[in-house]
């Protein structure tokens, strides 16, 4: 992230705001290497972060007024009164950061007011959290003015309850952990129960290989209502099988697990899908510290398919992807995010990728689909004050 960048939000800040920001901040989006719907499930997750990032300028006020001003999104400053927020009040854009706010003030912090202004390079609805990103940032910024002395993992726990709680979407931990706590060159392991984390070196590019993303540009929200059935019946799941939560299945004893459940055959697919994925980031996780980093391909793929016939949350354009990747050489594919539209991951020999995107693209516009986006994803930096 550039100077110049940084120099530019600072600018537009001034001209919204008639002064200079007293910081500028850059949180990431993520991708998921593996581990997909397990995070809310004290499941291991194993995300990286991505080059994409929300900016964000900010001061402090002391007059209890939240200003909010967006770079990407139509209208002007949005003006809102830190007494009357509350949960689920705005199904907007400002939902996320005023839920950070209330989030922050609900666990006993000091927030007086603040002037914001944003600016995204994360897509939205591709799967990428672009909305941790956006909560991220700015409770890091708060975090950073307001000398609250938080941690990365802190600041994810209460982004998390601004997701879930006001915004009215239930995630996991994960994406706010990723934006938070990655380091570049590295994916991190992630055990969302304690949030215990581990930096795996992962650096495609020293061995000849390439990370592709292929944004569908099939848009998704995570607050619409089939995310939340399926973590309503993996807790239905857990408490039909008499655990805390899935992660509390071994999956050495997943048949048996599965026949208890008898003629539950919906939740019985969301528990094959949640053991089978955990143990998929230990394998991969064990892969990659001995070395054998092209071995996660087919892994990779066993996770599409269990996200496809099991959770069922894929759609004809993910299906395409990973299937005209992996005819077209890749090594490994799966579609990532949260699924019902969003992005894939292709992992590529590099001297594969253009033959690979060739065959992607062309596929798409045989089936009529909308152009996808496509671009190299580089393990990046996680959140950070930029000035």
């Amino acid at each position: 992230m550039s100077e110049a960048v940084a120099g530019a939000v600072a600018e537009r800040f001034e001209e919204l705001y008639g002064t200079g920001p007293e910081g500028v901040w850059a949180a990431p989006g993520r991708v998921n290497l593996i581990g997909e719907h397990t995070d809310y499930n004290d499941g291991f997750v194993m995300p990286f972060a991505l080059p994409h990032v929300t900016v964000a300028a900010v001061s402090r006020r002391e007059d209890g007024v939240l200003r909010l001003h967006s770079a990407d999104v139509d209208g002007g400053v949005v003006e809102l009164r830190l007494d009357d927020l509350s949960p689920e009040s705005d199904r907007g854009w400002t939902a996320y950061p005023a839920g950070v706010v209330w989030a922050l003030r609900e666990a006993g912090h000091t927030i007086t007011g603040a002037d914001v202004h944003l600016t995204s390079t994360v897509p939205s609805g591709a799967g990428l959290s672009s909305s941790a990103a956006l909560e991220v940032v700015v409770a890091l910024a708060l975090n950073d003015l307001y000398d609250l002395g938080l941690k990365g993992w802190q600041l994810a726990r209460l982004c998390q309850r601004a997701e879930n709680v006001y915004v009215g979407a239930p995630t996991g931990i994960m994406d706010q952990t990723a934006s938070a706590c990655c380091e570049a060159g590295h994916a991190l392991f992630l055990d969302t129960r304690d949030l215990s984390q581990k930096q795996i070196p992962f650096d495609l590019a020293a061995e000849g290989m390439r990370l592709l993303v292929v944004d569908t540009q099939v848009k998704h929200a995570h607050s619409d209502g089939e995310y939340g059935k399926r973590r309503a019946g993996c807790e239905k799941g857990a408490d039909l099988l008499g655990v805390n939560a899935l992660r509390d299945v071994p999956y050495d004893e997943l048949d048996a697990a599965l026949a208890r459940l008898g003629d539950e055959e919906e939740v019985r697919r969301l528990v094959r899908h949640v053991v089978t994925e955990d143990q998929r980031v230990e394998r991969v996780v064990s892969l990659l510290e001995s070395g054998d980093t092209r071995a996660i391909g087919p892994v990779l793929v066993e996770g599409h398919a269990s996200l496809r016939d099991d959770f069922r949350i894929s759609c004809p354009e993910l299906d395409l992807v990973v299937d005209t990747a992996l005819g077209a050489g890749a090594l490994g594919a799966r579609m990532t995010g949260g699924g019902f539209g969003g992005s894939a991951i292709v992992l590529a020999e590099a001297a594969d990728v253009d033959t690979i995107t060739k065959a992607v693209q062309e596929a798409f516009a045989a089936a009529a689909f909308t152009a996808p986006r496509v671009f190299e994803a580089v393990p990046a930096a996680g959140a950070r004050r930029l000035s």
